[in-house]
């Protein structure tokens, strides 16, 4: 998981395609939550704690532009 500040480092468009690929990953990870099929649970809790990070970033971008 990249840092905050590591993400502001990043163009907009990297961000949204980061966000996308994280949120395809969160819904994967969720899917085999619900099959019983997922080892580590706090899996999808990491991964919703990266995709609030990557959007808090690109709504920081967005409102400086």
């Amino acid at each position: 998981m990249k840092k905050a500040h590591e993400l502001r480092d990043l163009p907009l468009d990297e961000l949204e395609s980061l966000e996308r690929e994280k949120s395809e990953e969160l819904m994967n990870l969720k899917i085999q939550l619900s099959m019983h099929q997922l080892d580590n649970p706090l899996r999808v809790r990491n991964a919703r704690r990266e995709i609030a990070v990557i959007q808090t970033v690109i709504t920081e971008k967005r409102a400086a532009q």
